[in-house]
C-alpha cells in the first residue's frame, strides 16, 4: 500500500510562496493591469509609436508575471490533489508523478523567491552586456566569444529576445569585443552580477606545444535607460567616427558606411553601434547606451564620494569573479559564491542559473553587512 506524506514539504513550499507573493504584491499588479490595458485600448495609442510600445511591452510583463503567480499557486493544489489520490488509489507511478512536481516547484519557487531581492533601482530593466576580450592573444578572443555564446545561450533557453548591437571581431579567432541586448523584465538586476573579469584555463587549441593557458575576458552589464531618464552630454563632448561594418576577418557586410562609433571626449568611454540598418539608427543606439554609461559612472562617483565622506572606503566585490578550467579536473568555480560546476560544456551552453542565483543571494548578503 503506497503511503506517500509530502505534507510537511508542500506546506514550506506555500509558506515560502506567500511571502513571496506578498512581495509581489498581486493587487498592485491586477491594478497595473487593468490601468494598463485601459491605456492600451486607447483609439490614439499608436499616434506615438514609442509611447504604444512602452506600454504594450509594460502590461505583457505584468500579464507575464501575474500568470506566472496564479500558474504556481494552482499548481501547489494540482499537487496536493495529486499526492491525496495517489495515496487513495496505491499507485505507484502517481506517487513519483507528484514527486517529481514537488522538485520542479520547488525549483520554480526558489528562483522566483531570488527575484524578489532584486530590489535595485534599476534592476527590473532589460540589459545590455558588453564583453571585451582580455589578456591572453587567440585564447582570450576565442574565450570572449565562448561567453558572448553562453549568454545568448542563457537568453535563447528563458525564451529572452536578445538582440546583437556590436561585433568586433579578432583578426584570428573570436572576437575583440561584443555588445547585446537581452529583453526581459529583471534582465539586469538578474545579470548584473555576472559584471567582472572570467578567467579561462586550458590546455590552448592555437599553440604549437601542450601547455596550459591562462586568458580572460570582461564583461560589463548596464540597464537598458529611457530616453528621459538619460543624462545630456553636449555635442562638444562627443567625437563621431562612422566607418563600414565588418564581420569575421574584416568582411564587408554591407555596402554603405553605416556603423557609428562615439566617443565621450572628457571620460574616454567608447561607444560603437553597427548592426542596425541605417547610419542614424545606430548612432541613436549608440547614444542610448553611452548615456546610461554616463549616468552609472555619476552614481558610481557619487557612492563613492559618499563612503568617503563617512569614512568607510571598502573595495568592491573584485574584478575576477569566475574560473573556468578546461583541462585536467573539468570545472567551474565563482570566486565569490563558492557556486561549482563540474560540467563546463553545460555552462558555457547557457546552463548559469545556479551561478546567477547564488549571485543574487550573495551580493543581498553583501549589501546587507
Amino acid at each position: 500500500m503506497l503511503e506517500l506524506d509530502l505534507s510537511a514539504e508542500i506546506q514550506a513550499l506555500r509558506h515560502t510562496f506567500g511571502d513571496i507573493s506578498e512581495v509581489v504584491d498581486v493587487s498592485r499588479l491586477r491594478e497595473d493591469i487593468a490601468r494598463l490595458s485601459e491605456e492600451a485600448g486607447a483609439p490614439d495609442l499608436w499616434d506615438d509609436t514609442e509611447r504604444a510600445q512602452k506600454v504594450t511591452s509594460a502590461l505583457s510583463h505584468r500579464q507575464s508575471e501575474l500568470a506566472r503567480i496564479t500558474g504556481i499557486a494552482q499548481r501547489l493544489d494540482d499537487l496536493e490533489v495529486l499526492v491525496e489520490l495517489a495515496n487513495e488509489m496505491g499507485d505507484e507511478e502517481s506517487g513519483q508523478e507528484a514527486r517529481s512536481e514537488l522538485a520542479a516547484l520547488t525549483d520554480v519557487i526558489n528562483q522566483l523567491e531570488v527575484q524578489t531581492l532584486l530590489d535595485g533601482e534599476y534592476d527590473d530593466r532589460s540589459a545590455i552586456i558588453t564583453i571585451r576580450s582580455g589578456a591572453g592573444g587567440d585564447d582570450a578572443t576565442d574565450f570572449a566569444e565562448m561567453l558572448m555564446r553562453m549568454y545568448l545561450r542563457w537568453a535563447e533557453k528563458h525564451k529572452y529576445p536578445a538582440k546583437v548591437m556590436d561585433t568586433s571581431y579578432a583578426e584570428g579567432a573570436g572576437i575583440k569585443s561584443a555588445t547585446f541586448e537581452i529583453t526581459a523584465p529583471y534582465a539586469f538586476g538578474t545579470l548584473s552580477v555576472e559584471a567582472g573579469t572570467h578567467r579561462l584555463a586550458r590546455i590552448s587549441p592555437f599553440g604549437s606545444a601542450d601547455k596550459r593557458q591562462t586568458s580572460f575576458a570582461a564583461v560589463e552589464v548596464i540597464p537598458l535607460m529611457e530616453e528621459a531618464t538619460a543624462v545630456e552630454i553636449p555635442e562638444g563632448d562627443i567625437r563621431v567616427d562612422v566607418f563600414r561594418s565588418s564581420g569575421p576577418g574584416g568582411q564587408s557586410v554591407n555596402t554603405t558606411d553605416s556603423a557609428v562609433r562615439l566617443t565621450h571626449l572628457p571620460t574616454g568611454i567608447v561607444v560603437s553601434m553597427q548592426n542596425e540598418k541605417s547610419q542614424i539608427q545606430n548612432r541613436a543606439a549608440a547614444m542610448r547606451v553611452l548615456q546610461t554609461r554616463l549616468l552609472l559612472l555619476q552614481k558610481e562617483e557619487e557612492a563613492a564620494k559618499k563612503k568617503e565622506l563617512a569614512g568607510n572606503i571598502t573595495a568592491s566585490w573584485g574584478d575576477q569573479m569566475r574560473s573556468y578550467f578546461l583541462y585536467g579536473q573539468q570545472l567551474v568555480k565563482d570566486l565569490r559564491t563558492g557556486q561549482e560546476s563540474g560540467n563546463p560544456a553545460a555552462v558555457f551552453d547557457g546552463d548559469l542559473d545556479d551561478f546567477i542565483s547564488a549571485g543574487i543571494r550573495w551580493r543581498k548578503r553583501r549589501d546587507e553587512d
